[in-house]
């Protein structure tokens, strides 16, 4: 499996990273949802784990530019916003799940399911 990270935080990243290693042969990571289009074109990632606040571009936004152009895209949005208006609005970017940052072991356990 191949994963592309998009967060902001660098330490999130790393933690991510450090969570789903063993689950991906590769993992790749950008920093801001206005680069996210660009990997994923690049890399042509499994599943993309996308976080909500991004200084340049949000994650919603970007997760609509990746499945309008890569309807086939799978993105999760990993993120600390419990709210279920953001939940709706993920679906509609065409995010495929929503998960907390406070609870990583079940981005893993959803992955490995896959």
């Amino acid at each position: 499996m191949k994963l592309l990270i998009v967060d902001d935080s660098a330490e999130m990243r790393r933690l991510m990273r450090s969570l789903l290693e063993e689950l991906a042969e590769e993992i790749f990571e950008c920093s801001d949802g206005s680069q996210a289009f660009a990997a994923y074109s690049l890399h042509r990632p499994d599943w993309v784990l996308m976080d909500v606040e991004m200084p340049q571009m949000d994650g919603i936004t970007a997760s609509r530019a990746v499945k309008g152009a890569f309807p086939a895209a799978r993105i999760v949005i990993v993120t600390k916003y419990d709210d279920e208006e953001m939940r709706e609005e993920a679906e509609k970017a065409g995010a495929c799940g929503y998960m907390l940052k406070e609870n990583l072991p079940a981005l893993r356990n959803f992955l490995a399911a896959e």
